[in-house]
């Protein structure tokens, strides 16, 4: 179906009310009234450099009555504006500056499907066990990629952008054959999403098992009871080579739990390379078993381990598939030293964020430059432990109120004091302005069990980050994935110039498959503006069962991603307030 143009549903509008933030905070677009919507868009239009190519010009949208839904382009969202944490003055527009413009990538979860260390079986109870749409993973974040080259910059300044930041979860199963996809996808070149045997699938989609859905067979399993496709040649072509564009700029990485554990929750403690890289694959288990190892795999990653090995002995079907070295997993040093490998350099940096020094000690975190006065602050916030989520550890943390002193022209001590930087602190002149970015988010810190590589060393949670990021004015926003959904969240204080805003997009694995542009503006008034946009994938919104084509693929990759039965699309989508953006904050003095 083709998209709508921005003339179909532009009714006209209030430009100046919309500048002053009057009238958009609506309910749910898709639940409001048609012409409050056209409203909305015009009033967001009439401020924007241009809208092509993001949600605020279309987005995509489910059409049909059976249990089976296509998509289709529906109108796009509108701009909310976010007052939370400082006004907007109704003649901000005309006197805005561009500081920066960037896109956060997170959470794509590029899968090798074949592989020994995937446990499907526990969809049911953990819906990331397996997806339909795995398969389509490169694809996908390709086509991502392909939007990114194709906008201009950002629709809200025009500033081209500085730099693509990838906030964790880059592999499903921290593998080098998978690592070696990311970083194929975000650089360029030829890629073969496909381990094994290089001639066929060996999964589950194939298996017989018709608790999986079987693109390519007749057979009546339980995705095709739901509407789901035959799909001639899908796994074929899924698997078949390409070559991906790469990004056109710049680009860094940021770890995420899935990089750095067995299903992004068991500790990898070296105890089942052999697994990995063998011949067996455990396709199915029984009911009762799969969901006692859910369960241990969210409260006990030990009995996990247990558990897990007496199911590869005693468990249900096994597979025998074709051994591959390069299923091996990877350790946070091989993970630095891949990036910094030139035939991954891309649109660069060297390294993209890692150094070899991280590569020799395995610290992944790092700054770097995102414009002239504003810094970017990459964290690690796994934890080796086990479980999804994370933590940091002290030495991290005191690193990270290091780098912030020293940017800083003044800060507040942990009494609310207020202390004034050295004349050597780079903020007293510049007026560098901070963004942090991590994989897991405030509320997704809570996994405070010692680090195996450091027993002794305490752990610190989001409720300690988010303290110590309010005593630096300068921090202007801390940007995460982990969730994979839509959510932003104002850490206001009682001092304005404290509060920072906390921006957490969906995954690009998951339905609704987002991007995000971030765009920072000074508005002569004592307030920053952070726009935020949301973006999909270049690939159309129709599909064709019989196209198999790289457009055709990374299509019915959105597709079957909405209709995922364990997935609940409407969650991670989030609200009005989560999607496009402008969040209003009290600018840093002096």
């Amino acid at each position: 179906m083709p998209a709508y143009s921005r003339r179909q549903f532009i009714t006209g509008a209030s430009a100046a009310a919309a500048a002053a933030g009057v009238g958009l905070a609506l309910a749910d677009p898709r639940f409001a009234s048609a012409a409050a919507l056209d409203r909305a868009v015009a009033a967001s239009a009439s401020r924007a450099v241009r809208v092509d190519g993001t949600t605020l010009e279309q987005v995509a949208t489910p059409t049909g009555s059976g249990p089976y839904k296509r998509l289709r382009s529906g109108p796009g969202w509108p701009l909310v504006v976010r007052t939370d944490l400082a006004p907007a003055s109704a003649a901000r527009d005309g006197r805005r500056t561009a500081l920066a413009s960037f896109v956060q990538f997170t959470d794509l979860h590029l899968a090798d499907t074949e592989s020994p260390v995937r446990f499907e079986f526990l969809a049911p109870f953990n819906d990331s066990a397996h997806r339909p749409q795995e398969v389509l993973t490169v694809r996908g974040a390709s086509a991502l990629v392909e939007r990114v080259n194709a906008l201009a910059g950002g629709p809200w300044t025009g500033r081209p952008f500085s730099l693509v930041m990838a906030t964790g979860d880059n592999t499903d199963n921290h593998e080098l054959i998978e690592l070696d996809w990311y970083l194929s996808v975000m650089s360029g070149g030829r890629i073969t999403p496909n381990s094994g045997d290089p001639k066929r699938y060996e999964g589950v989609q194939n298996s017989g098992n018709t608790d999986f859905w079987h693109p390519e067979s007749s057979v009546r399993d339980a995705y095709k009871s739901r509407g789901f496709p035959k799909v001639p040649r899908f796994l074929s072509a899924a698997g078949a080579p390409f070559t991906a564009p790469g990004l056109r700029t710049p680009w860094y990485s940021t770890i995420g739990n899935h990089d750095d554990s067995i299903e992004g929750t068991l500790p990898d403690l070296g105890l089942v390379r052999s697994l990995y890289t063998g011949d067996r694959k455990l396709e199915g288990v029984d009911k009762a078993e799969a969901a006692k190892l859910a369960e241990a795999l969210r409260t006990d990653p030990a009995q996990a381990m247990q558990r897990l090995a007496h199911l590869l002995k005693n468990g249900g079907p096994v597979r025998r598939i074709t051994p591959d070295g390069r299923r091996a997993p990877f350790s946070p040093k091989e993970f630095a030293a891949a990036h910094l490998d030139p035939k991954h350099t891309g649109p660069g940096p060297v390294g993209h964020g890692f150094t070899a020094s991280a590569a020799r000690s395995g610290k992944l975190y790092y700054t770097f430059p995102i414009a002239d006065g504003v810094l970017g602050i990459s964290l690690d916030t796994t934890n080796p432990a086990g479980f999804a989520d994370g933590s940091l550890g002290t030495a991290q943390l005191s690193w990270l109120e290091s780098v912030l002193k020293s940017r800083s022209g003044h800060w507040y001590d942990a009494d609310g004091r207020v202390v004034k930087g050295s004349k050597e602190s780079k903020g007293s002149a510049s007026g560098e302005l901070v963004v942090v970015f991590s994989h897991h988010t405030s509320a997704s810190m809570g996994n405070l069990l010692p680090d195996p590589h450091h027993p002794f060393e305490q752990r610190h949670d989001g409720n300690a980050l988010v303290a110590l990021l309010q005593r630096f004015p300068n921090v202007v926003a801390w940007v995460n994935g982990h969730t994979h959904e839509n959510r932003i969240l104002a850490h206001g204080h009682a001092v304005p110039e404290r509060a920072f805003w906390e921006i957490n997009t969906a995954s690009h694995i998951d339905f609704p498959q987002h991007a995000r542009i971030i765009e920072i503006a000074d508005n002569g008034d004592g307030t920053l503006s952070l726009f935020t946009t949301l973006v999909e994938s270049a690939a159309p919104y129709a599909t064709d069962f019989g196209d198999t084509s790289e457009a055709g693929l990374a299509a019915l990759y959105r597709e079957l991603s909405y209709n995922d039965p364990y997935a609940t699309p409407g969650k991670k989508l989030g609200g009005p307030g989560d999607h496009n953006t402008e969040l209003l904050l009290t600018k840093p003095r002096g």
